[in-house]
């Protein structure tokens, strides 16, 4: 019975996982060659070989790689956490704390999400695009990267409120693997 919540645990991390090491990944490789390609092109060649090279990482890759990796490093508690006074409460006080402020929090995503969900779904039906040079590309696929990312998140924290309310822990089970290299 057990199983399934770490079986649940483990997919979201795989999944998280892949978002932020490949999707992330291969955005920052592309941000590194689309700017390489637009320096040579206009310092070296005086040509301008990338029209719309950095509208494309401003509105594409930049937005892609925090999205991605937001989820994971919330999952990792590389996102801030502020526990040093939680830290010094007794253990029972500690957990209801914790509990509350995971409730707050997931709260404040809530609201967030609603506002994202609106936000993107208004984005898909106006059919809204992005100037990438001269051309104009649809943002939907970035878009539908928010609330994924917000969904992520709030499952996590669903996580750990539930961890607190059952006494236990909520740290990151240990597997012998990571998030990333699981999500290969």
């Amino acid at each position: 019975m057990n199983e399934h919540p770490m079986n649940f645990y483990k997919t979201l991390g795989r999944i998280e996982g892949g978002m932020a090491s490949v999707g992330a990944g291969v955005c920052l490789l592309a941000m590194i060659v689309i700017t390489v390609i637009s320096v040579v092109g206009r310092y070296v060649l005086q040509q301008d070989i990338l029209p719309g090279a950095y509208n494309l990482i401003e509105r594409v890759a930049f937005p892609l790689i925090v999205f991605w990796a937001v989820p994971m490093a919330h999952r990792e508690a590389t996102f801030p956490r502020f526990d040093t006074v939680v830290l010094a409460l007794p253990p029972r006080l500690r957990r209801a704390v914790q509990v509350f402020v995971g409730l707050v929090e997931l709260a404040v995503y809530a609201v967030v999400m609603w506002y994202v969900l609106r936000f993107t779904w208004q984005g898909i039906l106006d059919d809204r695009t992005m100037q990438i040079g001269a051309d104009f590309w649809p943002i939907w696929p970035v878009l539908v990267m928010m609330p994924l990312a917000f969904l992520l998140m709030m499952l996590e924290m669903l996580r750990l409120v539930w961890c607190g309310l059952r006494g236990e822990r909520g740290d990151p089970p240990s597997s012998g693997s990571d998030n990333v290299s699981a999500a290969f």
